[in-house]
């Protein structure tokens, strides 16, 4: 009796668990693409459009860094260097450069202290080479990869997906090509996000 007791006291909990992460309003916690855009995974796809030295990515990042670590495991992170001028541009190679030499993750969060702690602009190649070399990058293997023509077909990628999207600012999510989180403080982003990976499940590859 005690078994079956605690077995309805654990599914009750879950139920309310599962209530309680949907409840994030269209209009207010996100909104709905339109049209939907295709994923690039089986799994529920999450975007986020970011870029380096944007201060609310910034106060987002540690946040999103911490959810990344226990997300679901049917969810897949994928950040999308974001480019509204030219001088956007070099860190949208530099982060796919990065990523080519499996060294991005490795580099993320100094990218972020570079732009938003110490006020340095990383929009000239040498520096950006001299910067990463220093953060144990090899410099000529990243100079080559930055320039190499793999990175100018994935910036222009991102480009085009910044139009498809209808991004207009960072940080912005996107959950499974439907929902748009954006201009929420860094908490409810994360908060909205939660709720919206439980909506987006319920029609996941339907």
């Amino acid at each position: 009796m005690k078994s079956l007791i605690r077995s309805m006291v654990v599914a009750v909990a879950l139920l309310v668990s599962g209530a309680a992460l949907a409840d994030a309003q269209l209009g207010k916690d996100y909104t709905l693409l339109n049209p939907p855009q295709p994923t690039s995974t089986k799994k529920i796809e999450v975007l986020e459009f970011f870029f380096y030295g944007c201060s609310h990515c910034y106060h987002l990042h540690p946040l999103l860094s911490a959810w990344e670590k226990t997300m679901p495991r049917d969810v897949e992170l994928t950040f999308v260097p974001t480019v509204f001028r030219d001088s956007w541009e070099p860190m949208a190679y530099t982060y796919y450069a990065l990523e080519s030499m499996g060294k991005q993750a490795q580099l993320h969060d100094a990218l972020y202290r570079a732009w938003n702690e110490e006020n340095m602009a990383l929009v000239d190649e040498n520096k950006i080479a001299d910067f990463v070399a220093k953060h144990g990058v090899d410099r000529a293997k990243f100079t080559a990869a930055y320039n190499s023509f793999a990175m100018q077909s994935m910036v222009t990628r991102a480009k085009q997906m910044i139009r498809s999207y209808g991004i207009n600012g960072t940080p912005t999510l996107v959950v499974d090509g439907k929902y748009v989180i954006e201009g929420l403080q860094p908490e409810d982003a994360i908060r909205a996000l939660k709720e919206v990976i439980v909506m987006a499940r319920k029609t996941h590859g339907k």
